[in-house]
């Protein structure tokens, strides 16, 4: 739970925001603009638009062990057999952000597909504090059942018409985590893309590896771009992680911004860096065309 909490206050610690601005102003900003803390990124509206134009979109259900897991999809329209990008999100779950997200991928050539992990502990929408999300909700969805339900996923892409052998993975925050993990953990996984993912914690039941303890024997190259100024993620934890895949062959490789706190790519959080979050999308793209997701 520690390590939980952790990335809770990374989430609205003073370090995601912009010189004199404290998690106290962020949270009064949330709680009077009539949104809690957790809910408040589900509400906002992301400041990158991407249309529909020349995309199919869609929500979808897929049952999984008898539980409906929601998924979003976006990918060109009439394009056959199109590489595939899961888009794993942050605690808050598969809101707005995360969909324009999945659009951009597909206006870059690839069915994307963002699925709701957290369906089975709860909507994690609508809890209304985040120290509740991340016990209630976060806290009881086990790295197991994650890893489990994206092969699932994986396969109905398959199933749609997209391209296993050209599969890629993305993730923010919590999303970043498991990025690395479901690159160890899936050898289909070309390469993947983690964005300021915790790379260090204590063992738990629901989350027994943490990537530091899977990056020796890692096989995928995965790119981690982190925050300079990130207190959840001290930089210390990104040289460890340095440090265990230089025993292996992965390949991976870190890009950190010195300027960047917690969440720079989210564009609906005060901690939006722009030129670092454009910096980044370019070298996502570069590194999934570099190892043959195109």
């Amino acid at each position: 739970m520690k390590d939980l909490v952790q990335d809770g206050d990374s989430l609205v610690g003073a370090s995601t925001f912009e010189e004199g601005v404290d998690r106290r102003v962020f949270l009064k900003a949330a709680v009077g603009s009539g949104f809690a803390a957790a809910t408040l990124p589900v509400a906002a509206q992301t400041l990158i638009k991407t249309d529909i134009t020349g995309l199919s979109t869609g929500d979808h259900l897929i049952v999984i062990n008898g539980q409906e897991v929601p998924v979003y999809r976006a990918q060109p329209e009439g394009k056959t057999n199109p590489p595939i990008i899961l888009v794993i999100s942050e605690i808050f779950g598969v809101h707005e952000h995360i969909k324009d997200v999945a659009r951009r991928f597909a206006k870059q050539g690839y069915m994307a597909v963002a699925p709701d992990l957290f369906v089975r502990a709860g909507d994690a929408g609508s809890v209304p504090n985040i120290a509740d999300l991340m016990k209630d909700i976060v806290g009881k969805t086990p790295d197991a059942q994650v890893m489990s339900d994206l092969d699932t996923v994986v396969n109905w892409a398959a199933q749609r018409g997209g391209d296993t052998e050209r599969l890629g993975i993305t993730g923010f925050c919590w999303g970043g985590r498991i990025t690395w993990l479901y690159a160890a953990h899936n050898p289909k996984v070309k390469a993947g893309v983690a964005w300021y993912g915790r790379l260090v914690g204590d063992a738990t039941a629901n989350s027994p590896k943490h990537p530091v303890d899977i990056a020796q024997n890692l096989k995928t190259p995965v790119l981690g771009l982190y925050g300079g100024k990130d207190t959840g993620i001290p930089l210390d934890t990104v040289n460890r992680m340095k440090a265990e895949l230089a025993k292996g062959n992965s390949k991976s490789e870190f890009v950190v911004y010195p300027d960047a706190g917690h969440a720079f790519h989210a564009d609906y959080r005060p901690s939006f860096n722009e030129a670092d979050a454009k910096d980044g999308w370019r070298r996502a793209l570069d590194w999934f065309r570099k190892h043959g997701v195109v």
